[in-house]
Parts: C-alpha cells; sequence; structure tokens
C-alpha cells in the first residue's frame, strides 16, 4: 500500500517510501519539507507501517496534531488529519498507475515499456524548437549554441515592446519559457525606492506576493545576481519572507543600464521539492538581464520620444518654437497638474466686433480675423509670450509660466505696445484695399495664478487661472479703441514703464473696491 500527505490548500504533495524514517520539518534537506515558518526545522519522524504511517514529535516548537488533538507520539490511518505547526495535511492511500504503452516507444526486456515525455515549452514562443533542445542537448558546446540562439530570439521579441507594460509582460512571459520558474516578478527603480511592477505564476496568473527584500536589497546595493538553491537555510538572506512564501530555491539579477545604473530586479523563484537552480540558470538569467535592461532604456527613451512630441505638438500652438523645445525637454512640463507662479495676463479685444461681422460675408470675415490673428501672435512670440487661447476675437497670452523671465512684465508690456502699432500697419493695408480697419482695447495685470496642464494625457491645454485673469480681462473691457489700461500691480513691477497718465478707479466685477489703473500713453 502506498501512502500520501496531500496539503489542505494543495500546495505540497508528498509521496510516502518505506521503509525507514522519513525526516519531516523546515529544512530543505527534509524528506518531507515544508517551508513554513511555524514548522521547525526538524519537526517529526514519521514510520511507514501497515495500514498507516507513525508520526513522532520531536520536540517542535509549534507542536504536532492528529485530528485536531496535539500529540507527542501517534498513529495515522489513511483519511486521518494531521498539522504541522500551521500546516495541515491529510493522509491517503495510492496506487501507481502503470505506464501506459506507447507505440512509438521501444520495448525493454522484461516486458516494461518505457517511454519519454518531453518538456513542453510554454505556448507562444517562435522558437519552441530550438528551446526544446537547448533544454534537451546532452552535449555541453550544443546546449551553449542553442541558448545564444534562444537570447538572440529574446532581444529580438523584446525589441518589438510598443511600451514599458508591454516589455515587462513579454519578460515575464520569456522567463517560463526559458526556466523552470514557479513565480517570476520584476522590481523598476522609482526614484530611491524599488518598485514591484509585474507578479505572476506559471500560469501567468498574477499573484500577491513581495520579492524577499533580504535577497533585493544585496543585488542593488552590491550590484550582483543571486543564486539560492537553499533559499530557506542560506545564511546570507534572514527575512522570514522567504520562509512565509515558501521559497525553494531563487535566481535574482540587476537590470542594469548604461552608467551603470540599477534600473531594477528580476526575480525567479521555485517551491517544488524537485527543482533546484544551478550555475548555469544564473548565468543565462545574468544575460537575459543584460538585454532586458537594453531593452527597457529603449523601451523608455522611446516613451519619452513619444510624450515629447505629444507635449511639443500641444506647446507648439502657444509658444514660439524655440520656447516649446525647452517645454517638451522638461519633464516638469509634461506633467498634469500645475503650480502657482506670478505672471503677466494680457488681453486684447477688437472693439466693434458683432456689428462689423454682420456686415462681412463669412468667407471675408475669416480672412480679416485669420491676418490680424497671426499679426498679435508673432507680437506675443516675438516678446517670449505665451498665447493662452482665443476667446471669439479675443487673444489672451501670458508671459511667466511655465519658463519665467526676470523682466516678464516688461515683456507684456512690449507686446501691448507692438500689437498696436502692428494693428495700424494692419488698418493702412486694409484702407487702401478699401477694406474694414480694426480697433482694439487692450488690458494688463499681474499677480499670482495657478498655471498648468488641464486635460488629459493625449489632449493637455496649458493655461493659467485666477484672480489675476480676471482683472486682466475686466480692464480689456474697460480700454476704447486703440486703449491699453494696466493694473497698478503690473506698473509697480516694470523695469522701464512707459508714459502713464492715471485713471479713476475702475469699478470691476467682483470687486469690493475700485481697482486703481492707468492708461498707457501713446
Amino acid at each position: 500500500m502506498k501512502y500520501r500527505l496531500i496539503g489542505s490548500d494543495s500546495t505540497y504533495r508528498f509521496d510516502l517510501a518505506s521503509p525507514g524514517t522519513l525526516v519531516c520539518g523546515r529544512a530543505v534537506t527534509s524528506d518531507v519539507a515544508i517551508i513554513d515558518p511555524t514548522v521547525s526545522r526538524h519537526h517529526a519522524d514519521l514510520v511507514v507501517g501497515e495500514g498507516g504511517v507513525t508520526v513522532r514529535d520531536v520536540g517542535s516548537s509549534n507542536g504536532t496534531f492528529v485530528n485536531g488533538v496535539k500529540i507527542d507520539h501517534a498513529f495515522v490511518s489513511p483519511g486521518d488529519a494531521i498539522t504541522f505547526g500551521k500546516v495541515a495535511f491529510r493522509l491517503e492511500t495510492f496506487v501507481e498507475a502503470p505506464l501506459l504503452p506507447d507505440s512509438a516507444a521501444p520495448a525493454v526486456p522484461g516486458g516494461t515499456i518505457v517511454r519519454q515525455v518531453p518538456r513542453t515549452p510554454a505556448a507562444g514562443f517562435e522558437e519552441s524548437g530550438k528551446l526544446q533542445a537547448a533544454m534537451a542537448a546532452t552535449d555541453p558546446a550544443e546546449k551553449d549554441r542553442q541558448k545564444l540562439a534562444i537570447l538572440l530570439e529574446v532581444s529580438k521579441g523584446l525589441t518589438k515592446a510598443a511600451d514599458t507594460d508591454t516589455l515587462l509582460s513579454k519578460v515575464a512571459d520569456y522567463v517560463f519559457q526559458i526556466l523552470e520558474a514557479d513565480r517570476c516578478a520584476i522590481l523598476l527603480r522609482e526614484g530611491e525606492h524599488m518598485v514591484q511592477k509585474v507578479a505572476r505564476d506559471k500560469r501567468s496568473a498574477t499573484v500577491a506576493y513581495q520579492v524577499p527584500q533580504s535577497i533585493v536589497g544585496m543585488v542593488v546595493g552590491e550590484k550582483v545576481a543571486v543564486l539560492s538553491d537553499n533559499a530557506g537555510e542560506d545564511t546570507r538572506f534572514g527575512g522570514q519572507s522567504i520562509l512565509m512564501q515558501q521559497v525553494r530555491s531563487a535566481l535574482c539579477a540587476p537590470l542594469i543600464g548604461s552608467e551603470d545604473r540599477v534600473l531594477g530586479v528580476l526575480y525567479v523563484d521555485t517551491f517544488s521539492l524537485a527543482k533546484r537552480f544551478g550555475e548555469g540558470d544564473l548565468d543565462f538569467l545574468i544575460a537575459f538581464a543584460g538585454i532586458v535592461a537594453v531593452a527597457l532604456e529603449n523601451a523608455n527613451f522611446a516613451e519619452r520620444i513619444r510624450r515629447e512630441a505629444l507635449t511639443r505638438s500641444n506647446f507648439e500652438r502657444f509658444f514660439t518654437p524655440q520656447l516649446a523645445a525647452r517645454i517638451a525637454n522638461s519633464e516638469e512640463a509634461i506633467r498634469l497638474g500645475g503650480e502657482k507662479r506670478h505672471v503677466a495676463v494680457l488681453f486684447s479685444d477688437i472693439r466693434g466686433f458683432t456689428a462689423l461681422s454682420e456686415t462681412m460675408n463669412p468667407d471675408a470675415m475669416a480672412k480679416h480675423l485669420t491676418e490680424y490673428f497671426t499679426e498679435m501672435v508673432d507680437c506675443v512670440f516675438r516678446h517670449g509670450g505665451t498665447l493662452d487661447k482665443f476667446i471669439g476675437d479675443a487673444v489672451m497670452a501670458q508671459w511667466g509660466a511655465p519658463i519665467c523671465e526676470a523682466d516678464d512684465a516688461d515683456r507684456a508690456m512690449s507686446a501691448a505696445l507692438d500689437m498696436m502699432t502692428e494693428l495700424d500697419t494692419l488698418n493702412a493695408r486694409w484702407r487702401a484695399e478699401a477694406r474694414p480697419e480694426l480697433q482694439i482695447g487692450i488690458g494688463i495685470n499681474y499677480g499670482e495664478a495657478f498655471a498648468g496642464n488641464i486635460g488629459s494625457e493625449r489632449r493637455l491645454e496649458y493655461t493659467v487661472i485666477g484672480d489675476v485673469v480676471n482683472v486682466a480681462s475686466r480692464l480689456c473691457s474697460k480700454a476704447q479703441g486703440g486703449e491699453i489700461i494696466i493694473s497698478d500691480e503690473l506698473r509697480s513691477v516694470l523695469a522701464n514703464p512707459p508714459a502713464l497718465d492715471a485713471l479713476e478707479p475702475l469699478v470691476l466685477k467682483n470687486k469690493s473696491q475700485p481697482v486703481p489703473a492707468f492708461r498707457v500713453r501713446r
């Protein structure tokens, strides 16, 4: 009769051979190795006999139980429950199934039919033939040659990854195809910390487990790959997580990029009693990790280029090309959200536009506005400003965000004067062509505003928001055609103010007190 211990959670299954005494304990050298912190290194002895198994506790810390009763010595029959520490089993009987005949297998004298069951690579590996040949090769030189061929195919496969997430998923796939691992995890550096990005088992299911930090700390700190073929007993790693997660054997390699910087960690382990990683597995993982590090840097570079292109395409509508390039190269510029900044805000608005539009056909009006807006935007850009938006026939621009200069207020003032001069030139040309002339009013304010990207990763709008914007808009509404009205806040920060005329304090919407203002003398 054959006996088998079946774990209650199906993690463990031990076939109990006879005769002799079987050692049960946490040590991986045990005949019945149970990697759990509640199990002592040498927990109990098992002796297989007729009708069952004799169990003898050898002074374990957390005890041995049969059918819920703590024992020092007991006879366990099939169907009985036995618990070592907190790990429960049930004793069952089984009959070894005879090997089925195989028409392709050779007959062996004595009447026994022997057949070879090849190891099947994971599905989806394009070079499964090469992988199988490498694993089955007996000649060391041939095995090395086949492994190099696999690494070449892996490097080709990883270069096809469209983004980092896809790349990491492919890396995990290849790990299970190349190594006989039970679990795989990938950690990437984010600032000063290693953040776990992937944790999967060989069934491609996401698993909730953390890579033992004692192993990660050594790999990252010393920039070395680690092989532990007896993780539970390895004195280099004292963390309880190794025992808690039933790690039998583990490999871990750093992902080292350019400038000798650790980008992350590639970790694999197994809790199989029949499999331990060896030096060949470690060498292979080191080579594989080198390929992954290069692919990861390339993926990060491609992602950066994509984000910069997206940022630049969004910002070039609002900034000069030179300023757009500076912003696109700044990682701060591509984040959602923003910050408080001191800005100079300018509004310009066409006077009598509604009445004018009623006298012109749509095509003529569109041409007129295009010529007008082109010149106004050029004035903003020429003085280093940011085109925030068009609001109907109005233009909103600002200086100070996302990149500020010491003379932002003076730049805004110069842009306003330039806009009036360019409009005079436009009007002279339109007058000669018998086309309607335009008059604009301009308002400028200075103060603190929220400045930043508003929208989604695919569509960003850069803007400034706050009372400083509202006041600039209302100053503009008070300006007559040909007038530039500025606030006292702007006047006070101008290094080279133009000639100004003080106005009676203006009553503005949502302001409890009249606001001091000045008209620019032209």
